[in-house]
C-alpha cells in the first residue's frame, strides 16, 4: 500500500522556493503565507479536504499517523514536501511531550521548539532530507522559506496541542503519544 499524498499537488499557481511549495495557510501567526479564511461553520477537527479553509496543516495532522508507518515516500510534487516537513515537525514536537505532562508544560516545551529560529532548512548541512529537497536560489529566498516554515511550525504546534489535549483530562492522549518514537522515512528533524 502506498503512502498518502497531498491533495494540494494540483493546486494552481503555487509559489515554490527550491522545490518546497509555499501554500496558503489558515493562521493567525504572522508570516509570508497567503491567509485562508478562518473556520466559522466547522471545527478544525472535522474539516474536510473540500472545505475552502482546508490547508496543508490540516492535511498533515490527519495523515500523520498513517504516513508514519511508511519508510519510503514517493514525492510527487512540491506540496508533498510540505506534508513531509510537517510530519517530521510533528514527530519532533511529540517527542517533547511526556506522559503525565500538563498542557501548560507541554505548550512551553512544544512552543519552544516551534519558536526556535535556529532550525535547518533545505540546503543547510543539518537538514535531514537534503537529497529530496532543493536549496533556495539565494539568501532572499532562504529567508522567505525560513519565515514560511516558522509560520507553519507555530500554527502546527498550536493545532497539535489542541488534539493531544482535546479530551479535557489535562493529560496528553496516550494514542498520540504512542507515535512519539516513530520515524518518518527513518528521519527526525
Amino acid at each position: 500500500m502506498p503512502a498518502y499524498h497531498s491533495v494540494f499537488l494540483d493546486e494552481p499557481n503555487q509559489q515554490v522556493i527550491g522545490n518546497f511549495a509555499l501554500l496558503p495557510l489558515r493562521t493567525r501567526t504572522r508570516g509570508p503565507a497567503q491567509q485562508l479564511p478562518p473556520l466559522t461553520d466547522v471545527s478544525d477537527l472535522d474539516i474536510e479536504p473540500s472545505h475552502t479553509s482546508y490547508d496543508p496543516l490540516d492535511e498533515t495532522l490527519s495523515l500523520f499517523r498513517a504516513n508514519t508507518f511508511f519508510r519510503n515516500f514517493e514525492i510527487k510534487g512540491p506540496a508533498d514536501r510540505v506534508l513531509i516537513y510537517g510530519i517530521l515537525f510533528i514527530s519532533e514536537a511529540l517527542s517533547k511531550i511526556r506522559p503525565g505532562m500538563s498542557r501548560r508544560d507541554a505548550e512551553k516545551a512544544v512552543m519552544n521548539v516551534a519558536l526556535d529560529t535556529n532550525f535547518a532548512i533545505p540546503g543547510d548541512a543539518a537538514f535531514p532530507l537534503n537529497q529530496q529537497f532543493e536549496p533556495p536560489k539565494d539568501r532572499n529566498e532562504a529567508e522567505v522559506l525560513r519565515q514560511y516554515i516558522t509560520q507553519m511550525r507555530q500554527e502546527l504546534a498550536q493545532r497539535l496541542l489542541s488534539r493531544v489535549y482535546m479530551d479535557g483530562s489535562g493529560l496528553p492522549s496516550k494514542w498520540w503519544l504512542s507515535f512519539q518514537k516513530r520515524k518518518f522515512m527513518g528521519k527526525h528533524l
